[in-house]
């Protein structure tokens, strides 16, 4: 889908999935964004912002250096210049399946802008607009209403993979219990944190 661009902002500090627990998350932060990114990247093209982003680049990701002025202002780096159609997915789908996203994308061709809401139903997985309509991004607590209040129209579908946001540990068990599996750079490092 080339007339999609995906931006996808990845943390990669010593915080990353600090709600997972005392300890350091960066491995599994790191192999949850690579999952997330190569699933994109069949999809349409995707730029990563990022601190360094090797990892990313290596299949074949458009890197841009996180200006650190926090998530909003990452992802808003990343749109700017962006002439085609854009999606915003955060770096925490490690279950993300290509043809869900291309689905998702195709519906979203039918509003100005559109989101897809996370599994918990108070958060946002994914939102796009179309060539010419500007982002009004309100990632946080209470997303899912916060977008709708600017105007993202709620899109319907069945795309587990999408909506599954990995915050917690217990995400991922759930991902095992509902049968979809983790992306190959996930799975070794999720049994860890669920062991």
């Amino acid at each position: 889908m080339q007339n999609w661009t995906i931006v996808i902002p990845v943390k990669g500090t010593a915080a990353s999935k600090s709600r997972f627990g005392p300890g350091d998350h960066r491995d599994l932060a790191l192999a949850m964004a690579l999952d997330t990114v190569e699933a994109a990247l069949a999809v349409a093209p995707v730029i990563v912002v990022t601190v360094g982003g090797a990892e990313f680049q290596s299949l074949g990701a458009t890197i841009l250096q996180d200006p650190g002025a926090g998530l909003i202002a990452a992802i808003e780096a990343g749109l700017e210049g962006v002439e085609s159609h854009s999606a915003v997915l955060l770096g925490d789908h490690p279950a993300l399946r290509p043809q869900e996203l291309q689905d998702a994308l195709a519906a979203a061709e039918r509003n100005p802008r559109s989101l897809v809401p996370d599994d918990d139903g108070t958060g946002t997985a994914l939102v796009a607009a179309l060539r010419g309509a500007r982002h009004d991004l309100a990632f946080g607590p209470g997303s899912r209403a916060a977008h709708r209040e600017r105007g993202y129209a709620e899109l319907e579908g069945q795309w587990p993979g999408l909506s599954r946001d990995v915050d917690l540990a217990e995400h991922l068990e759930e991902l095992a219990i509902a049968g979809l599996e983790l992306g190959r750079h996930s799975r070794a490092l999720a049994g860890r944190v669920a062991s």
